[in-house]
């Protein structure tokens, strides 16, 4: 797994926990759609680095669930994963759409009839 991928985890781990503090690791992990295992190595490192504190409460059933609060450290890092991902991801948008630009320029130097029934508004205009 790429550095990146436990970066997009780490951020969806703490997004979630931020919404809902009370999430189990099972919810967790249908939520992300990543093995159980995974949701609890990744919880572990979250603790160890200091950005979740681990608590617990009694629900009705009084069954004891855990809580998992942000740390103010935890909040920063959601911030700063949160500018990184979007910082990739704009990044990602921009050759993207580069390489759509010069498909659709080739098509419709070579083959126009074939962009008649495709929706090309704004794909010619650079100034996006």
């Amino acid at each position: 797994m790429s550095d990146k991928d436990k970066e997009f985890i780490r951020l969806q781990l703490l997004k979630l926990l931020a919404e809902n503090p009370q999430r189990s690791q099972r919810e967790l992990s249908k939520l992300m759609g990543i093995a159980l295992g995974r949701v609890n190595y990744c919880l572990s490192g979250l603790i160890d680095k200091g950005y979740i504190k681990l608590g617990n409460f009694r629900n009705s059933e009084n069954r004891i669930l855990y809580v998992y609060h942000l740390t103010p450290a935890g909040l920063d890092a959601k911030l700063k994963l949160t500018f990184q991902f979007l910082k990739r991801r704009l990044e990602e948008y921009t050759r993207i759409k580069i390489q759509i630009q010069e498909l659709a320029t080739d098509l419709a130097d070579n083959a126009p009839e074939l962009l008649k029934d495709m929706d090309t508004k704004g794909l010619f205009d650079s100034s996006e």
